[in-house]
């Protein structure tokens, strides 16, 4: 056992080292960026089929990911609700006059909403998911965040490749709701009308004209980016996350670490090496990944000795990272479950109530764990098919930043030993392939607990541990 506190001597505490308990704690300050800045409007700009809902989507996936409470406000939705049925693309013609009052009215409606959540449920970036392809569509924007004191930064995609324009219209625009049941090729072309209505009053942003406007413009899904006026730390994070995404067509590959010899006696953390069980999956997982037949493939690990000798199996080149290390349990490091039950019973019941802002005394909380992910999330964001082999906690957090869970799900997400998650990123999601390996191993997932009082028995309090030896 790691000697990680006083008191702690081979999975045991010394006497006294009880009495208080959590009170004898002294927790830091959580680490994680505190926004206490005015509210932020993300402004979208571009015409239709450039990829602003795909940013919307992705970048508030992000936000949300890194504890910035952030909200799409698609106005596309707002007129869909407004009209009940699309028609044509006769609806988005500048002279047309009822329809220019239709949309008028969404948009107004939508900044409502917009208002009211960051004022009433305190959100702090709401993103403004329209074509905003006008001046003045964009000084109404501006106005309406001056009278109520937001922030403004605008994103405008710019894409004059008709390739990218064409996969864009093929793989978003036609499973969208106004060309439901519509006939493939009459969709198509009713679509490039309506990017023509657009067309014929877009006005970009000005290099000059808006030189005080706070923005970034993405050329052609990024092959080049302008960028001006960044206000603060929270668009200087947007901009930074945007330059690293890209389309590329790639997957994903999650793994845990084959199944070690603490696992098998339910000790969390530590270093240990792989069980035999455990060094069999990592051949499996070699003869997998083998026949992905992916001459690029990148293999991620961790500085732990079992995500090492996972790779090792490989037999390619891999990089370690020690982002990727599994949470620090701090004190509580290589006990089991009914260890820290018993030596610390409210510890126990705390990180019950709150496993993801929950801190092991002198450890980490999932909160911290996103913090110190957040360069892998970039880089990963950057390359193309990647295998990355990590831990339980580590998992949750990359997975929840691809499956938009909250972080209140993030804690309970099932990431079983010897698995493959396989991740392709799609139009405004990803899609999840799970891989069992064929090599039985030990449960280490612990469901959330009905009673979560410091008071509660024993009992109820290890109710959901997993059995091992």
């Amino acid at each position: 056992m790691m000697n990680k506190s006083a008191g702690l001597q081979d999975g045991g505490v010394t006497e006294g080292s009880v009495q208080g308990r959590m009170l004898r704690f002294q927790r830091p300050h959580a680490s994680v960026p505190q926004f206490t800045n005015s509210p932020t409007v993300i402004v979208m700009v571009g015409l239709p089929a450039r990829g602003k809902t795909y940013i919307s989507k992705k970048l508030t996936r992000y936000l949300n990911w890194i504890g910035v409470s952030t909200k799409v406000f698609n106005v596309g939705q707002y007129r869909r609700e407004a009209t009940r049925s699309y028609n044509s693309y006769e609806f988005f013609k500048p002279d047309n006059t009822e329809a220019m009052k239709i949309r008028n009215a969404c948009v107004n409606a939508a900044l409502k909403d917009v208002c009211e959540y960051l004022t009433r449920d305190q959100g702090q970036v709401a993103v403004f998911d329209a074509t905003n392809t006008t001046p003045d569509r964009r000084d109404v924007i501006l106005n309406f965040a001056k009278e109520n004191g937001y922030k403004v930064f605008f994103v405008e995609s710019i894409c004059d490749d008709p390739e990218i324009i064409a996969e864009n219209i093929k793989q978003v625009k036609l499973t969208s709701p106004d060309y439901k049941d519509c006939d493939k090729e009459e969709a198509v072309a009713d679509f490039l009308k309506r990017i023509e209505c657009y067309q014929m009053t877009y006005v970009p942003l000005d290099d000059n004209k808006d030189r005080n406007l706070s923005y970034i413009k993405i050329f052609n899904v990024g092959s080049r980016y302008l960028v001006n006026r960044v206000q603060d730390h929270i668009q200087s994070r947007i901009v930074y996350y945007l330059m690293n995404i890209h389309v590329t067509q790639r997957s994903i590959y999650l793994s845990r670490h084959g199944e070690s010899e603490l696992n098998l006696v339910g000790r969390i953390g530590g270093d240990s090496g792989l069980s035999p069980r455990g060094a069999k999956f990592a051949n499996a997982l070699g003869a997998y990944m083998r026949g992905q037949c992916i001459s690029d493939l990148k293999v991620w690990t961790s500085h732990m000795k079992r995500t090492i000798q996972t790779a090792e199996s490989l037999g390619v080149q891999y990089e370690q990272w020690k982002a990727l290390n599994e949470i620090d349990a701090g004190v509580c490091e290589e006990m089991t479950y009914e260890e820290i039950q018993e030596h610390y019973p409210e510890e126990f019941a705390l990180r019950d109530q709150d496993k993801y802002r929950y801190r092991y005394p002198t450890g980490e909380s999932y909160e911290d764990l996103v913090q110190r992910l957040e360069p892998v999330i970039m880089e990963l964001e950057r390359q193309e098919n990647v295998l990355v082999i990590c831990h339980q906690a580590v998992m949750r957090c990359l997975l929840a930043y691809f499956l938009d869970k909250s972080a209140d799900e993030l804690p309970y997400l099932k990431c079983p030993l010897h698995t493959v998650l396989k991740l392709t990123p799609v139009a405004y999601g990803c899609k999840v392939e799970s891989v069992f390996l064929n090599i039985e191993a030990v449960n280490t997932h612990r469901d959330r607990p009905e009673n979560v009082d410091v008071n509660r028995d024993p009992e109820e309090a290890l109710e959901t541990v997993p059995e091992h030896i």
